[in-house]
C-alpha cells in the first residue's frame, strides 16, 4: 500500500555535490564547537570542586557556566534554527530581548540570593 499522505522531503532536495560537502563541514563543525564549549564545562565541573575553590572562585565558574551556556544556546539557534542565515538586524531584533531577559533572571535570582543569605544569617 502506497501513502500518499507522506511526503518525503529528502527527494526534493536538489544540490549539487559541491553543496552538499558544505552542508556536511558547516554540520561537522558544528559538533566540534558545540562537543568543545560541553568539554569545557564538564572538565571545569570536574577540575575545580566548589570545596577547593575560594568565594570568588567560585563565583567565576558559576559566571563562566553562565557566559559558556548562553553563548551555546546562541550558537544552537544561530544554526539549527537557521536564524545565522537572516540579516543582522533581524537576527539581534530576535536575540537581544532573549540575552536582556536572561540578565534580567540572573539580577532577580542573585538579589533574591542575597536576600536569602542575609535572612538566615540574622536568624543565628
Amino acid at each position: 500500500m502506497v501513502r500518499d499522505d507522506v511526503v518525503e522531503y529528502s527527494l526534493d532536495a536538489h544540490h549539487s555535490e559541491e553543496e552538499g560537502k558544505k552542508i556536511r563541514k558547516k554540520i561537522a563543525f558544528v559538533t566540534v564547537i558545540l562537543s568543545v564549549v560541553t568539554i569545557v564545562e564538564v572538565a571545569v565541573g570536574i577540575y575545580f570542586p566548589k570545596s577547593e575553590l575560594s568565594i570568588g572562585g567560585w563565583w567565576a565558574v558559576k559566571i563562566g557556566y553562565i557566559i559558556l551556556t548562553v553563548v551555546k544556546a546562541g550558537y544552537i539557534i544561530m544554526v539549527f534554527m537557521h536564524l545565522g542565515d537572516e540579516h543582522r538586524n533581524l537576527r539581534r531584533m530576535i536575540l537581544w530581548p532573549y540575552i536582556i531577559f536572561i540578565l534580567y533572571l540572573i539580577f532577580i535570582l542573585s538579589v533574591e540570593a542575597i536576600a536569602i543569605n542575609d535572612a538566615w544569617t540574622n536568624l543565628r
